[in-house]
């Protein structure tokens, strides 16, 4: 810590400042891109590049994967198919076997002479970081890296927050093919927390221009930890975009972000909801204005769902979520919990 503020904090800062802009293609420019998302989208787009700086970028395709096993399984058959690099991040990643399949993908990825770049957080995935998969990588040339490094937990109350977590899960591969969801690097079983098992995650799988925003979030995270400079691949000429593709526009938070930005983004997307809104979390607990803008959807006759899990892996949180139900029930949210 220098002066109250982390140095990594400042390291973050200094890194996304020297970051080169968004590169676009020749035939491209920024207003071609923010004009790509219809009139009445924009002034959410409007508030995403307030928080992140990215403008909405035209032109990809995107699915949905269907469940746990098969986005890994996806990822692993990109990660086959990499001729230039691959860059992963997650905030949790076991040593079972959906997690050494990536290990393996990325050892063979490496032995091609792909350049590999791996980075998980210290804490939620200290069983493989401490494990032989985490060497093996490093012998077989996959760059490695973990971030928000623990050290000793006796010691940090005088160094530092525990409990600021990288929690982002980024697959960014040949600079095209990008993953944004919900997905650790883990088994659905997840036997870190068996008894809540399957854990159930919904992940898309996006090809594109978008891609380059993930890799900016990814360069951000691994120069903030790594000594290595990825302005050349940052200032690439990006992927031509698909005719008649999806908008996209990629989101990132963080403690050098404003504290409220996800709330907002989250609140305006309630209110631009006309016909039907449906939301699946693990963890409610909202502020006052999000209950209020939930609350409001349903009233504004809106269809609202909201999902949540039956037995929740913190009770706490769980019981908290709970003491919303009858707010948002009587404005008309139907409540599922999925067992």
């Amino acid at each position: 810590e220098d002066n109250g503020r982390p140095r990594r904090v400042e390291r973050f800062q200094a890194t996304r400042k020297g970051f080169p802009p968004v590169a676009f293609h020749p035939d491209e420019d920024a207003a071609d891109f923010a004009a790509a998302a219809p009139e009445r989208h924009r002034h959410l787009f409007r508030l995403g590049h307030s928080i992140s700086g990215f403008h909405p970028a035209g032109g990809n395709t995107a699915r949905l994967l269907p469940n746990s096993n098969a986005t890994i399984d996806a990822m692993a058959a990109d990660i086959d198919s990499a001729t230039d690099h691959v860059h992963v991040l997650f905030y949790i990643w076991l040593p079972d076997n959906n997690g050494t399949k990536v290990v393996e993908a990325l050892k063979r990825a490496a032995a091609r002479g792909v350049t590999c770049r791996a980075m998980a957080d210290d804490l939620g995935s200290r069983m493989i970081i401490r494990s032989e998969h985490w060497q093996a990588m490093r012998a077989a040339g996959v760059r490695v890296a973990s971030g928000l490094p623990i050290g000793n937990p006796l010691l940090r109350p005088f160094e530092g927050r525990i409990d600021l977590r990288n929690h982002r899960k980024i697959v960014v591969i040949d600079d095209r093919i990008t993953y944004c969801g919900s997905q650790n690097c883990a088994d659905p079983e997840f036997r870190v927390k068996a008894k809540y098992a399957p854990w159930v995650d919904a992940v898309m799988r996006f090809e594109g221009p978008i891609a380059r925003q993930n890799q900016f979030l990814f360069a951000s995270d691994w120069m903030t930890y790594v000594d290595e400079n990825l302005d050349e691949l940052l200032s690439r000429p990006l992927p031509l975009p698909t005719a008649g593709g999806a908008t996209a526009q990629v989101i990132g938070t963080g403690p050098t972000m404003r504290y409220s930005a996800m709330p907002e983004m989250f609140e305006s997307l309630m209110f631009a909801a006309r016909r039907e809104i449906v939301i699946t979390t693990p963890y409610y607990v909202p502020d006052e204005a999000l209950q209020n803008a939930l609350c409001t959807t349903a009233y504004r006759g809106v269809d609202t769902t909201i999902i949540f899990p039956a037995r929740n892996d913190s009770w706490i949180v769980g019981a908290a979520s709970r003491s919303y139900y009858a707010d948002l029930l009587a404005a008309g949210v139907k409540i599922y919990e999925y067992e």
